[in-house]
């Protein structure tokens, strides 16, 4: 059983592994856009279930540049499918070769509102946070407790600049993890999990 932070539920890994597993992701057609795939990885831990994120380096031009973000990138022609494409990625951003008995399922299929672009999203669950190598695409990786990420004082909105433009979007603030926020489609995709479980908290984002 979830135990209660404010509104927001207080996942246990079981239930996570449970709920997650009988998850039937919901397909979006494919129209000819871009297509990426990113793993979600949770580790289970003595104080509860803890999610990695990393921060993508600065490069011009680069819509996602220094965002907080699950690790991943585009699949390529090579890749048999978007989930081998999540785990090549995985590889060669952080030095994390996945085992199959880690993975636990797949979330509901995303698109991007301000980019032409369909998100994969593979949910893996490690038993202890491994050594990681980043590679020139990562600056950084940092552990989050989903009790954290939970925590209604997180939510808040923002007004920041994105391509150009004053945008107003709701953030979960990481502060004491990370400078930057959470936003965008990385939000979006923890939505998304969030709603597979009882009394997910209730949004009125925008799209990001």
């Amino acid at each position: 059983m979830s135990v209660f932070f404010g509104f927001y539920p207080m996942l246990t890994v079981e239930q996570i592994k449970t709920t997650i597993a009988r998850h039937k992701p919901r397909p979006l057609t494919h129209n000819g856009q871009k297509q990426a795939a990113v793993a979600m990885l949770l580790c289970n831990t003595a104080e509860g279930p803890e999610v990695l994120f990393i921060r993508r380096a600065e490069y011009e031009g680069d819509p996602w540049s220094v965002d907080v973000a699950f690790p991943g990138g585009g699949i390529e022609m090579e890749d048999t499918g978007p989930q081998q494409a999540a785990e090549r990625e995985v590889a060669e951003e952080i030095g994390l070769k996945l085992q199959a008995q880690q993975y636990l399922g797949q979330l509901d299929d995303l698109s991007g509102a301000y980019l032409p672009i369909q998100i994969f999203c593979f949910v893996y669950l490690l038993e202890q946070k491994p050594p990681l190598q980043l590679n020139g695409e990562v600056v950084d990786t940092f552990w989050m407790p989903l009790e954290e990420m939970l925590n209604p004082e997180r939510r808040k909105q923002a007004n920041f600049e994105y391509r150009g433009s004053t945008r107003t979007h709701p953030i979960i603030d990481l502060d004491g993890y990370c400078e930057r926020f959470l936003w965008g489609i990385t939000y979006r995709l923890f939505e998304n999990f969030l709603s597979l479980f009882d009394s997910p908290p209730q949004s009125t984002s925008k799209k990001a």
